[in-house]
């Protein structure tokens, strides 16, 4: 991947200068090597990632909890089919149901049409995710997924029926995908960014696990202190906290360095020769 720093808020006083990291794919790499590497999609073509704090679910470790459970069972009677998005009838009924969510859920216009359209017509929504009232015949969510079979999924866009929400069916969809998913062999789904406490529910499955800039962290304790440093005014970066390092990365910082995935190459052949 190749990757651009685009400058972001400074606070000079405590010399902090940020730069969002964006990667750009290349030739020979798929969007599930970024995901890997702890990059999120910032265009829906799945052309160029952000880097940021999401959440994966190792599929390998799942088992479904007594909670997972509980919440499958408050969705008796619904039933998930995947679609592929060349087999999808993008209907105006559908796309009616979808903005009306959207308006409620995310604020009126956040979504525009042109938007939504967008997302049910590009490369970040290879298949859906159909859920349907078995008793009434009523299809009541969808969710727009990014596969690559068996490496890995993407969790995107999640729209249902809000009157089913007394049935807790946002998290009953959200369950199902990764039942589903560990059942076909996925290795990993991802759910996306975490950074607010009420964004926690993403990590009630076994395997769960965050990236937090250095390494993919099982620790849900670590991501509870970031969240809670997040909601704080900050004088520091975070890997100069000592205390952070010593709780959670259990090393100093050449040995964090040393162990960093990520590496810029220098070609000795473009460096100007000096006497």
């Amino acid at each position: 991947m190749k990757l651009l720093f685009s400058e972001a808020a400074v606070d000079y006083s405590h010399y902090i200068f940020p730069y969002a990291i964006w990667a750009f794919p290349e030739p020979h790499e798929t969007p599930a090597n970024l995901f890997d590497h702890g990059f999120l999609p910032s265009s829906r073509h799945l052309d160029r990632f952000y880097l940021c704090r999401q959440v994966r679910v190792d599929l390998h470790k799942f088992s479904p909890s007594s909670e997972n459970r509980r919440i499958l069972r408050k969705g008796t009677g619904l039933a998930a089919k995947l679609c592929p998005r060349a087999e999808f009838d993008y209907t105006p009924a559908r796309r009616e149901a979808y903005k009306t969510y959207a308006d409620i859920r995310f604020g009126k216009d956040v979504m525009s049409y042109a938007r939504l359209d967008a997302l049910f017509d590009a490369r970040i929504t290879s298949h859906l995710l159909l859920f349907t009232d078995t008793v009434s015949g009523a299809e009541v969510g969808t969710v727009t997924l990014y596969l690559e079979p068996a490496a890995m999924a993407f969790y995107y866009y999640a729209f249902y029926d809000l009157n089913y929400f007394h049935r807790n069916l946002g998290m009953f969809m959200m369950t199902s995908a990764v039942m589903l998913f560990a059942q076909r062999g996925f290795r990993f789904l991802y759910l996306g960014s975490c950074y607010r406490p009420n964004a926690l529910y993403k990590t009630q499955f076994a395997g769960a696990a965050f990236f937090n800039g250095v390494r993919w962290s099982h620790n849900l304790d670590e991501l509870k202190y970031l969240i809670r440093r997040g909601e704080q005014q900050q004088p520091q970066h975070l890997l100069e906290v000592e205390d952070y390092r010593g709780s959670f990365l259990g090393g100093d910082l050449p040995h964090l360095a040393a162990a960093s995935p990520f590496r810029a190459a220098t070609d000795r052949h473009d460096q100007t020769q000096r006497p």
